[in-house]
């Protein structure tokens, strides 16, 4: 893949992995990016996961030729893109490297490395090559305390890290928004302040190409991948409509899941997505959670508590700094219903989240009066669209 005459891709697309930090599942693989600047002086840009380093040392062969490099810039130190350091130290033995002061702290926790060969660089300093300039951009929190991205200025190229990243290769047969979305709230979410911040600082900058660390370049897309960050990370629907996640033990919470999306979608309610979560991707369901006005629980009480799949789903949408939010609640339960007030009191914990009053409570069986309260139910929940 090229970037451009001076600017070369040495990322890897990992086909056959399937599940990406042991959590989230990969339909499409994933990109491990990297880059190289050939110049005056050169500078190898990030490396690669231990599953991908082997590539990406063929890789970064095959772009240097016979050229060593004199910096490698590190701008995130998470394995996935730093195990790759080791290698690169040892095969480049006077090469130094680029990274944030933090980033030197916690270095040893991650490769054995001469700290000596270290430069430290920080907000609004400077790489000099040559043609090329790389400006350094701190962006602590995003989504790791050390981040640093750059900006090459003759190009307009942003190097941003994990920042405008994705699941899936980079030669994925898919559009970018849904597994960035997917990606941005699971990974980076719970940092919007941070995003909101570095968000600020890019548009200073004429950026004409964006290269993250995971999933395609972005060209002619960047007007959209910044509106839409902009409003992930403002915690702000994306869409005018309805998410509705369900837990339902034998059938009967899911058969009233179905009859509420019918019923607002009767009532022109303009998106209603329904998710199983005892099945569905947990984080296809945060995603869903985030980009919807309104948020519909509905779940068996279990155990003097909620049904364990949409207890961990809250949890989820907790450690993700879910907000701003209409949601409604519904249960079921054969006795002692409990599942409305455990599923409150996790949303009580969360921030500017609109409880509606009305409630639903089902025992075993959805009943025609059961419909109807789902009736007046999905008529607050029109209203808060």
């Amino acid at each position: 893949m090229k970037i451009s005459d001076s600017i070369k891709y040495t990322g890897v697309n990992d086909y056959d992995v399937d599940l990406f930090e042991g959590q989230y599942i990969l339909e499409n693989g994933m990109a491990y990016n990297s880059y190289v600047i050939l110049d005056e002086k050169t500078a190898l840009l990030d490396t690669a996961d231990k599953i991908a380093v082997d590539r990406w040392l063929e890789n970064i062969d095959e772009a240097l030729g016979d050229v060593v490099p004199d910096y490698l810039v590190v701008h995130h130190l998470e394995p996935d893109h730093s195990f790759g350091i080791q290698a690169a130290c040892d095969k480049f033995p006077n090469m130094k490297l680029v990274m944030s002061a933090n980033a030197k702290r916690m270095l040893p926790q991650f490769v054995d490395v001469d700290l000596d060969r270290v430069i430290t660089v920080a907000e609004g300093d400077k790489l000099e090559l040559g043609a090329h300039t790389l400006n350094f951009v701190a962006a602590p929190m995003v989504h790791w305390p050390e981040v640093l991205v750059s900006y090459e200025s003759s190009e307009k190229v942003l190097f941003s890290a994990d920042a405008f990243g994705k699941f899936g290769t980079t030669d994925a047969d898919e559009g970018w928004s849904c597994e960035a979305r997917r990606y941005y709230f699971n990974i980076v979410g719970k940092f919007g302040a941070q995003v909101q911040a570095l968000l600020k600082k890019a548009a200073g900058l004429d950026i004409q190409t964006i290269c993250p660390l995971h999933g395609p370049i972005l060209t002619d897309t960047i007007p959209e991948v910044l509106k839409l960050y902009n409003t992930w990370s403002s915690y702000e629907p994306e869409d005018r409509g309805v998410f509705i996640a369900c837990a339902s033990i034998h059938g009967n919470t899911l058969k009233a899941a179905e009859k509420l999306k019918e019923i607002l979608e009767e009532k022109g309610c303009p998106r209603v997505a329904l998710a199983d979560l005892t099945r569905d991707d947990i984080a296809e369901c945060v995603e869903d959670g985030f980009r919807h006005s309104v948020l519909v629980c509905m779940a068996s009480s279990y155990d003097g508590g909620v049904f364990a799949p949409m207890d961990d789903y809250l949890n989820h949408l907790a450690h993700k700094a879910f907000q701003n939010r209409a949601v409604a609640l519904v249960e079921n339960a054969s006795w002692s219903p409990c599942a409305i007030r455990t599923m409150k009191a996790h949303f009580e914990n969360m921030k500017n989240i609109k409880l509606l009053d009305k409630t639903v409570s089902i025992r075993t069986r959805m009943t025609d009066e059961n419909v109807e309260q789902l009736g007046a139910l999905a008529d607050e929940i029109m209203a808060n669209v």
